[in-house]
């Protein structure tokens, strides 16, 4: 049944339902997919697991990525438009939590405990995309077990709504470069889960800021520094950047997004920066941020160039504007399941991505 009234909670700020159709077993993948073409979200009460097959059946039908003969630049943007268009299709299948955010499905697994780690109390009914939900309860398994970082001695607990360290590249390169910065004072810009400054506390460092915009990504960092007893020599702010004030740092590290694209939710904007907003203030405020033989340690992949979305000699420009040079670099090709997948619409510029660790000084 409908519910009289209810929240209804969105990763990526969609608008509630307009239009809510109540469905369950009996519905066909095809019959979902004309509804919600119609504009119609479905609230599905019938069997847990039978819901799931049916987000499954209805991503099948929609439409391949494949461009033929189109540019890099052209079959990214192709790959986006039909990400979207799944996120968009898929998220129109909703359950509803009560107010203890118990699902009351057939099958369907607790989900409670996730729901309120993530959202604090309940308020009331909630509908939920149950893709969203899905997602939550993949990643609370991350959360449970742990996730082992090269060169980070311990595990760190991601959090849902948090870019996962998965893709280690630029991981190893930080560990494999920055053997001892003993006494140093560590900013680190888009902390995430606060696995860099974490590593450089580990490695000597006497002090750690991460900064994040987004306060899960603080929270989570927070909670793997108590996690990895470095707790009293880490803080977490929440800033645009750099955090308030005129502190100065011996080291700036910062894996910031690497595709100059507009991020479409909060997990997006650690992967998409339009108009390389994040890299071109990085590089701008920096100099007046470093102690005077300070470092910005910058790590970069160069996918975007070939997608044709940045040129080559980009990243050399904005750092020369910027007052720096680069002491030295260490690169390493992408190692991660894409780079090597034949079958991805972009496997051209993915076999070729490589992830760059940039020692930046001032010039002079």
């Amino acid at each position: 049944m409908i519910p009289a009234a209810y929240r209804f909670r969105s990763e990526s700020d969609e608008a509630a339902p307009t239009r809510l159709v109540e469905v369950d077993d009996r519905l066909t993948a095809d019959a979902a997919l004309r509804q919600v073409r119609g504009g119609a979200f479905l609230l599905y009460t019938g069997d847990f697991h039978n819901a799931k097959q049916l987000l499954g059946a209805m991503g099948r039908r929609l439409p391949s990525t494949y461009v033929r003969g189109a540019s890099a630049g052209d079959r990214f943007r192709a790959e986006r438009r039909a990400r979207a268009l799944e996120h968009d299709t898929l998220s129109r299948v909703l359950v509803a939590l009560d107010d203890r955010w118990r699902l009351h499905l057939a099958r369907a697994p607790d989900v409670a405990a996730v729901c309120g780690e993530v959202w604090g109390r309940a308020e009331g009914v909630t509908l939920v995309p149950l893709k969203t939900l899905l997602g939550m309860l993949g990643a609370a398994q991350w959360r449970s077990k742990g996730l082992a970082v090269p060169g980070l001695k311990g595990t760190l607990t991601p959090h849902w709504g948090v870019y996962v360290p998965t893709r280690t590249d630029y991981v190893e390169l930080l560990a494999g470069a920055v053997k001892d910065v003993a006494g140093q004072r560590v900013l680190d810009v888009g902390t995430g889960t606060g696995v860099l400054a974490l590593l450089l506390l580990q490695r000597g460092a006497a002090h750690a800021i991460g900064t994040d915009c987004d306060p899960r990504a603080l929270a989570c960092a927070r909670a793997n520094a108590k996690k990895l007893k470095l707790e009293a020599k880490f803080e977490a702010l929440e800033a645009d950047l750099f955090p308030p004030g005129d502190a100065r740092f011996d080291l700036i590290v910062s894996n910031p997004p690497w595709i100059p694209e507009a991020p479409k939710n909060r997990v997006d904007r650690a992967v998409f920066d339009e108009d390389n907003r994040f890299v071109r203030t990085l590089l701008s405020g920096a100099s007046e941020r470093l102690t005077p033989r300070g470092q910005v340690l910058l790590l970069m992949s160069d996918l975007a160039v070939h997608l044709h979305l940045r040129e080559a000699t980009w990243l050399e420009q904005r750092i020369a504007e910027a007052g720096l040079v680069v002491a030295w670099r260490r690169d390493v090709r992408a190692k991660h399941g894409r780079a090597k997948d034949r079958g991805d619409p972009l496997h051209e510029a993915r076999s070729k991505e490589t992830t760059t660790l940039y020692a930046l000084e001032r010039r002079g």
